[in-house]
């Protein structure tokens, strides 16, 4: 797939162009991103509790999408190991501290300890996928269908927010 494809598909989801596994994961960090920082600027213990449970689910969706798909996919494809296996790391750490904040509210005292961290480990994790040399450029660079992958982990995220 040529670069401006790749581009035009990450620019048109809502128009029903299917998009590629990278393009989708991308917009899945774009969209987490935002209700971190909505979460950072409200003050509302209510409204923080609605946006740390949709970051919650979110996150839930994206990992498990990446792990029964894509992680699999690029591990085929590029047979790097490293980078492999430090993403399922990081998606254990994050996977925990998910769990701990569902179990808590806003009057935890540690609860936007939590999000903020959690906040934290995302960008990281983000930031590794994305960079150049990351795993979204070595995909890009193997022989992985992007374009197959991605339409299996839309098929998989609708599954799982329905």
């Amino acid at each position: 797939m040529q670069k401006s494809e790749s581009t035009d598909l990450a620019r048109s989801p809502s128009a029903g162009t299917p998009q590629d596994a990278v393009a989708l994961l991308k917009a899945d960090h774009r969209e987490v991103e935002k209700l971190f920082a909505q979460f950072a600027k409200t003050r509302f213990a209510t409204r923080k509790e609605k946006l740390a449970d949709e970051i919650c689910n979110a996150l839930r969706v994206h990992t498990t999408i990446e792990e029964e798909i894509f992680y699999p996919a690029f591990l085929a494809a590029t047979r790097d190991k490293d980078m492999h296996h430090e993403a399922e790391v990081e998606h254990a750490g994050a996977k925990k501290l998910i769990a701990e904040i569902e179990a808590a509210n806003s009057r935890d005292d540690y609860f936007e300890a939590k999000v903020k961290v959690l906040s934290e480990m995302i960008k990281h994790h983000v930031k590794e996928e994305e960079q150049p040399g990351g795993m979204f450029a070595e995909a890009r660079k193997s022989e992985m269908d992007l374009l197959s992958v991605g339409q299996e982990l839309k098929a998989r995220k609708d599954q799982l927010e329905g």
